[in-house]
């Protein structure tokens, strides 16, 4: 494997991306940033700015793009449901074209080429734990689908680039990852619980509290794919994600004891095709990576609320 010292970061801005920029600088390598801020921030990539190995280039990713670089990582994708059902048909034009685009550059460049897959490739899984070589249960008709498919879609071409061309890929399927740097408001379960807790509000449990997730910190997401890309002639999808399940009940009770809330729980209707089980087997990655998850819920938890108990101060002392 060629060696890699400038690095291109699709959504570099956003909540993984930002991680991702900071970790591949500390470890000497040039960073090229490329997010159209959609649902990145600037804020996310402030304290990278004054790096001299940072470069930041505003761009749509639906639009071929030409920068020299020796490898690319592509996380660029709106992945709550709040964003990405926003607008459903750029949501899958972001999966397709993007995939396209980063993955003629990959072509010309002869450089290897990282995609941020999902979980929700799976749907709502009849098999569990989730394997990779399980092939899913998705609605393709279902307000999700805009992100499942797109996904989909976009590994489909990953693995044809792959045979047809040779393009040297990787397949990383992540599975809820969490930390600082998330959006406040982008409906994912543990900023949502974190934030409500905090405000002392009722936290949102959609169904009956039962469906289970299972929660990654993002510093071991991030060193999933960092060992992911480093490792010559994986070209097959790898699940990246923690195998601890919690319900959703669960994860509540634990937020709002860690944070020392008065909330209480309120249910609602669960969404439609809302998984009722997602958890990784990690088997692949622990034997062609030798990764798997250190920091245990409490402790990337108390992390997470630390950084949202900072962001909410920050926001009432600009309303004040």
């Amino acid at each position: 494997m060629r060696h890699t010292n400038r690095v291109l970061v699709t959504g570099g801005a956003g909540f993984l991306g930002s991680h991702l920029c900071q970790r591949l600088l500390k470890i000497g390598k040039e960073v090229v940033c490329l997010d159209n801020f959609y649902t990145g921030t600037k804020e996310n990539i402030r304290a990278l700015s004054n790096n001299p190995h940072f470069e930041v280039i505003r761009h749509d990713i639906c639009q071929p793009l030409s920068v020299e670089v020796d490898a690319i990582y592509h996380l660029a994708c709106p992945a709550s449901p709040v964003f990405y059902q926003r607008d459903p048909i750029q949501t899958t034009k972001i999966s397709v074209l993007g995939a396209l685009n980063v993955l003629d550059l990959a072509r010309r460049l002869k450089v290897p080429v990282l995609f941020t897959s999902t979980s929700e490739v799976y749907g709502d899984p009849l098999v569990h734990p989730q394997r990779e070589d399980y092939w899913g249960h998705v609605n393709c008709n279902g307000p999700r689908a805009c992100y499942d498919e797109g996904k989909r879609c976009a590994e489909t071409l990953f693995m044809d680039y792959h045979r047809q061309h040779q393009v040297d890929i990787r397949i990383a399927r992540i599975f809820n990852t969490y930390g600082p740097q998330m959006n406040l408001n982008d409906g994912r379960v543990v900023s949502n619980f974190i934030v409500q807790a905090l405000q002392n509000t009722p936290l949102t449990i959609y169904g009956n509290g039962e469906q289970s997730r299972s929660f990654c910190y993002v510093d071991d997401t991030i060193s999933g794919l960092m060992k992911l890309m480093a490792k010559p002639h994986c070209h097959q999808p790898v699940n990246i994600g923690n195998p601890i399940e919690k319900t959703m009940k669960e994860i509540a009770q634990i937020i709002i004891a860690a944070t020392g809330s008065h909330s209480t729980i309120s249910y609602h209707p669960l969404p439609t095709d809302d998984p009722k089980q997602r958890c990784p087997d990690i088997s692949r990655a622990k034997a062609e990576l030798n990764w798997e998850p250190v920091v245990d819920l409490k402790e990337g938890l108390q992390k997470t609320i630390a950084y949202f108990q900072k962001k909410i101060h920050q926001l009432n002392v600009v309303s004040v």
